[in-house]
């Protein structure tokens, strides 16, 4: 299955939704997402792009179910077309839109939401926490060496989250908790995380 994935990887570095790097990179990048998750439940990846992490990480752990969410019809596009070829439309979704809209059957639903390139903290923070539970968790990929003051707590805890636990990899990942609900106000409206950060 994952000589599947590659040839996805490589279908999508073609089409401009992977960076730079050789496939096997990306897919043992992915990888490392994976002992930060459950092994069973709902994930949701934020920004799929060309499917890293959210299609490997859904081979690799096939107790799983996936929501791939990408703002980009293209990326969409093309998503839904490597769910069907690698065979995995039984668990596996695609939804076109933006995160900061989460659909009201689906709000506070993920086990685990995954992000990797995503966005600055503080938007990334806000969007996600319309989507993982209570008791859930986050993981977003880390750049190389860490960041100090990446998150900061309070606006954290107001969106319900733990601080961080950082994982220092490679790759460096950060793990946080959802500890509370997330207030129904957050997240704003499309483009309001981003223009106004909480931090």
């Amino acid at each position: 299955m994952l000589s599947a994935v590659r040839d996805v990887l490589g279908t999508a570095r073609h089409l401009g939704f992977l960076g730079p790097g050789p496939v096997e990179d990306h897919i043992d990048h992915a990888r490392a997402f994976a002992g930060a998750l459950p092994a069973t439940g709902v994930c949701v990846d934020l920004g799929s792009g060309g499917g890293v992490p959210g299609l490997v990480l859904a081979v690799l752990l096939p107790a799983t179910t996936w929501l791939l969410v990408d703002g980009g019809q293209r990326r969409t596009d093309f998503l839904i077309e490597a769910v069907a070829q690698l065979g995995l439309g039984d668990r596996v979704a695609v939804h076109a839109g933006r995160a900061e809209v989460v659909p009201a059957d689906r709000r506070e639903l993920a086990d685990a939401v995954t992000a990797r390139g995503f966005g600055p903290p503080p938007v990334l923070a806000e969007c996600a926490a319309g989507w993982v539970r209570p008791g859930g968790r986050l993981v977003v990929s880390e750049p190389p060496g860490g960041e100090p003051g990446r998150w900061v707590t309070g606006p954290l805890a107001e969106l319900g989250f733990a601080p961080p636990v950082i994982h220092p990899g490679p790759p460096a990942l950060a793990v946080l908790a959802k500890v509370e609900a997330t207030p129904s106000r957050f997240p704003r409206r499309v483009g309001v995380p981003a223009k106004r950060p909480l931090w």
